[in-house]
């Protein structure tokens, strides 16, 4: 049984200049890890909408705060089978997340912005928060594909 591998650990500040930086390095992650196109930006969009939410909603646009963003290849377990999956984790020292506002907005009310949320859950597997220690934290998986059926030539 192979164990969860940490592929990749940035620190950076809560500096919207700074998400191009991490947008690059995600993208060609995921590539390696041989995600589809479409899914490779599905979860740089991911990352980024949960890094703009933490400076523009947790850090109130304040720079220079710390965030922390963990990826690993981890081994999972579902209905008896074994899958895997890149987690991402980001963390943050910003306030409290008001649960309440983790429902999004419905997709009938057109109006800019507000979509962050809903995006994030599109374009994951499992999105999960948690607040441990003073420390906001976003937990996203997206499951690696299984290989089908070998087709006959």
């Amino acid at each position: 049984m192979s164990r969860d591998i940490l592929l990749m650990k940035l620190e950076l500040q809560s500096n919207p200049e700074m998400l191009c930086v991490v947008r690059g390095a995600l993208g060609q992650l995921t590539e390696k890890l041989g995600f589809p196109a479409a899914e490779c930006r599905a979860v740089v969009l991911a990352v980024d909408e949960a890094l703009t939410n933490i400076i523009r909603h947790a850090y109130c646009g304040s720079q220079g705060r710390p965030i922390e963003l963990f990826l690993s290849r981890v081994q999972l377990r579902r209905n008896g089978a074994s899958r895997e999956a890149l987690e991402i984790v980001v963390v943050d020292r910003g306030a409290k997340i008001d649960d309440k506002k983790l429902c999004g907005r419905s997709l009938e009310d057109v109006k800019p912005g507000g979509l962050g949320l809903h995006l994030i859950r599109e374009s994951m597997d499992t999105v999960e928060f948690s607040r441990k220690k003073g420390k906001n934290q976003l937990r996203m998986l997206k499951l690696f594909h299984e290989p089908g059926p070998q087709k006959e030539s």
